[in-house]
């Protein structure tokens, strides 16, 4: 019977600690939008794997002249 002297208040604690971190949460914007992360994760994946425009004429370097191809 001694013990729940001990357990009830460390209960009551744990309790608090738990409805306090939960409300800091909430308040600090934790559960606004809980959709778009999951989406955003397939989003990046199409946008990463996308192929990058092949340069233009002007930005191409000249090409190798048979000296350079030697070396």
């Amino acid at each position: 019977m001694n013990i729940l002297y001990i357990l009830v208040p460390i209960a009551l604690l744990l309790a608090a600690l738990g409805a306090w971190a939960f409300a800091w949460a909430v308040r600090s914007g934790q559960y606004e939008d809980v959709d778009t992360p999951a989406v955003r994760l397939l989003l990046d994946e199409v946008t990463a794997s996308a192929p990058s425009p092949r340069p233009t004429a002007e930005r191409r370097p000249p090409p190798l002249t048979r000296s350079q191809t030697d070396a």
